[in-house]
């Protein structure tokens, strides 16, 4: 059972083994569920639980060897994973260290992800101790995961491409989904149903806002407060298909939108035509952004970027922010989300999903109004 054929996998190992021998690397240890997916296809909601540790070696030699708890045995030999090595977890004082150990114990120059958006998910002090009992030394290898993740595999275009057809499908209905005086949080309930009746597999992620002529926030859960004429709603979802993200917003005006509603967003419309224009092959993450910053005026950003990655995670490498030298590649799908306060207090968010190629990026979203849209 498997989101994509044998091959892919294949690749994918290839390209990782490639880039080890490069970098003088024995192995790679992951245990985070989008490396553990990336290379075996093992797909599950049970990542939600903490209580368990999940680990994926990858040698620069032979096949992936999955060491994991024995609940997911039988959901790993679906895979194209045949080394599985199991112990029954939880463990009060050896949750797979010492099975993850062995494992190891014929590398010398191990390559464990230690940099930005990369995470430990097991104890510290297990971390600590695996170390210890291995004689090889640990080496970030953020750098080597980045450039193998960033650019997607045609199959995996495919789906994302998919994904984003589902959500501007959804957002295609907002007139018949919203109304002035419906409950914020039944709109969020509506969104979600039409998603899902679109085709996306999930809505893991759905965040918005509304209030009169913009909103402050664009993070919290909704509330029971209704729309009211004049509110701008803003909806973002990261909707999911086979494992894989759309992330894009849409903002709309209840009944009639004011002109510091209508200017803003014209100006972060006429940002994301910039971005457009800029996104290329050989551009750097951080020339994109200062092009979409001084079209809408410059001076200090609190947002801090105006897009990013995106696949198999909501946001992924790179990051469209003033510090990120990323140079942009064909196979890459970033979101363009420039951000503004258009009034004291009050902000806007516009976002787009693109696909870099060799010429101009293609867009993945159905290419939001040029005028703030009334519901």
């Amino acid at each position: 059972m498997s989101d994509f054929d044998l091959v892919e996998y294949q690749n994918r190992l290839s390209l990782a083994q490639k880039a080890m021998h490069e970098n003088n690397l024995d192995a790679l240890v992951f245990c985070t569920e989008a490396e553990v997916r990336y290379f075996t296809g093992f797909r599950t909601l049970f990542w939600q639980s903490p209580t368990r540790p999940w680990f994926l070696v990858v040698p620069q030699k032979g096949k992936p060897i999955a060491v994991i708890p024995a609940i997911g045995a039988d959901l790993m030999q679906k895979t194209w994973v045949k080394d599985i090595r199991t112990w029954s977890s939880p463990h009060p004082t050896d949750d797979g260290i010492s099975l993850l150990a062995k494992a190891l114990n014929d590398y010398s120059r191990i390559g464990w992800p230690m940099g930005p958006e990369t995470s430990l998910r097991l104890p510290v002090r297990d971390f600590d101790a695996l170390r210890s009992s291995c004689r090889a030394k640990f080496i970030d290898c953020t750098d080597l995961l980045k450039a193998l993740r960033m650019v997607k595999s045609e199959a995996e275009l495919k789906i994302i491409s998919s994904i984003c057809d589902i959500g501007s499908s959804a957002f295609a209905r907002a007139g018949e989904l919203f109304s002035s005086g419906q409950a914020l949080d039944d709109v969020f309930r509506q969104f979600k149903i039409a998603l899902l009746q679109e085709g996306a597999e999930d809505v893991p992620y759905l965040v918005g806002a509304a209030g009169q002529g913009g909103y402050s926030d664009v993070i919290s859960p909704p509330s029971q407060t209704p729309l009211r004429d004049g509110d701008v709603l803003m909806l973002d979802t990261g909707s999911t298909l086979k494992g894989y993200f759309c992330d894009f917003d849409r903002n709309f005006a209840i009944s009639n939108a004011d002109d510091a509603a209508k200017r803003g967003y014209e100006k972060l419309w006429q940002a994301t035509e910039v971005g457009l224009k800029y996104a290329r092959s050989g551009t750097r993450c951080s020339d994109l952004f200062n092009a979409m910053h001084e079209t809408m005026g410059g001076g200090s950003s609190d947002v801090g970027r105006y897009g990013h990655g995106l696949g198999m995670q909501l946001t992924e490498w790179p990051s469209i922010y003033a510090h990120d030298h990323t140079v942009l590649k064909p196979g890459m799908v970033m979101t363009l989300e420039p951000s503004m306060e258009i009034s004291p207090g009050k902000i806007m968010v516009h976002e787009e999903n693109i696909l870099i190629t060799e010429d101009a990026p293609v867009l993945l979203t159905q290419r939001a109004a040029p005028e703030l849209p009334i519901i």
